[in-house]
């Protein structure tokens, strides 16, 4: 048995929201980059990583025309909009990157296990033993993820909400293994990035995934019975029951390809019926039609 006096030292990590300057951010597609962008506003250095150099472009060209928008709106400041074009570079090999000052990588890819799994050995292995790890994961196991790692103490779930310069919420999920320590420093973190933290257990689908995929996925289950028009179902709910956009045109924006792997997992690891993602959905993926990002979902873009 381990006594307190021989529990490892976590002098090395990071203990406050200070001591964390700069940030790797893996994946530059929509959710990648706006994570990228808040941090950026809120002062920290970042590197923003992908494999593909177009994908890294177009996030410049994304996360400059949001900074700007938010400037024009009041939102940003002069110096937060400068530290946004400042404070970013954009990376394509991280073999060749210097990652010698991260103290903090956060996972932005695919909502594919394997693929998280390989990402996350190799920042294990290339990051400084100090530096914590997170997922932007909005399904996976938090615990499976940090098991790939030398450092599951330091790992931890950070669910941002698209898009992510606009919406406050950020699920902070911590996993069997991570340090209390570790989950409130992203807790007091997200705050200063002008987030409000909800902490989940390590759970499917976590809160807002346990309770939205159900949700659309009725809402493919109705207009795949044909009861109603997409246009209906998102009417019905932005009008009667107040919400600021229908099922069908959230999941247009969340990506379906990314919808069906939330349900699937959902339904694989809880063994629920209830949660069998609707056929119209696995028809759409099937078609390639992914929602906003590749041009046509339930709607044309």
């Amino acid at each position: 048995m381990t006594t307190a006096a021989e529990t490892p030292a976590i002098a090395s990590v990071p203990t406050s929201p200070a001591d964390v300057t700069s940030v790797l951010v893996v994946g530059g597609g929509q959710m990648g980059s706006g994570i990228a962008q808040v941090f950026a506003q809120a002062g920290r250095r970042v590197l923003l990583a992908d494999v593909s150099t177009e994908q890294l472009e177009r996030a410049k060209q994304g996360i400059a025309k949001s900074a700007a928008k938010l400037h024009e709106k009041g939102r940003l400041s002069d110096a937060q909009l400068a530290d946004v074009t400042g404070n970013i570079d954009y990376v394509s090999d991280l073999a060749a990157a210097d990652l010698t000052g991260v103290q903090l990588a956060i996972e932005a890819a695919t909502e594919h296990l394997e693929t998280k799994l390989a990402i996350f050995r190799d920042l294990d292995a290339k990051l400084p033993d100090g530096a914590l790890l997170a997922t932007n994961t909005s399904s996976i196991s938090i615990t499976v993820i940090a098991a790939a790692t030398k450092r599951p103490k330091h790992v931890v779930g950070m669910h941002f909400m698209n898009p992510v310069p606009v919406l406050k919420l950020v699920e902070v999920i911590s996993g069997l293994e991570t340090l209390p320590a570790v989950t409130e420093l992203v807790m007091e973190l997200s705050v200063e990035l002008g987030k409000t933290p909800v902490h989940s257990k390590d759970m499917p689908g976590f809160i807002a995934n346990r309770i939205l995929m159900p949700m659309v996925n009725e809402a493919f289950f109705v207009l795949g019975e044909g009861i109603g028009t997409a246009e209906g179902i998102d009417e019905v709910m932005k009008l009667g029951m107040a919400h600021p956009m229908g099922p069908l045109a959230l999941a247009d924006l969340i990506g379906l390809d990314t919808t069906l792997a939330i349900l699937e997992v959902l339904h694989r690891d809880l063994g629920d019926p209830k949660y069998r993602p609707a056929p119209l959905l696995r028809q759409y993926v099937a078609a390639g039609r992914f929602g906003r990002k590749s041009g046509a979902g339930v709607y044309e873009y």
